[in-house]
């Protein structure tokens, strides 16, 4: 069943634009289960590019790294995280913030 999109006062969940992300908010993002069909860095790259606001983002990237874990894993596709922020009209922050991390396409 399609319903309308709802905006303002009748939105069920907040917008994250302005409220404060602490460390371990950011670093819960790392343990997110995976699906059998995704790669689990993948996994967890786009749940928080999709979740966070940039500066939340680039703090979670410094902590993804710093894990040991892998910032260029595909998808099925073959695409990487910084390939898919590339590409989206508003996500320049979040594609500067890959590459200064050495992410590749």
């Amino acid at each position: 069943m399609k319903t309308e999109k709802k905006t303002g006062a009748d939105r069920t969940q907040p917008a994250v634009r302005d409220e404060w992300w602490s460390d371990e908010r950011i670093q819960s993002f790392m343990a997110l289960d995976t699906s059998a069909d995704e790669a689990p860095d993948f996994h967890v790259l786009i749940k928080a590019y999709r979740g966070m606001v940039p500066e939340a983002f680039s703090r979670f990237i410094a902590f993804f790294i710093e894990a040991g874990r892998n910032i260029n894993e595909k998808n099925y596709r073959g695409e990487t995280i910084l390939k898919i922020t590339s590409e989206h009209k508003n996500s320049k922050k979040y594609a500067e913030i890959l590459k200064q991390a050495g992410a590749e396409s």
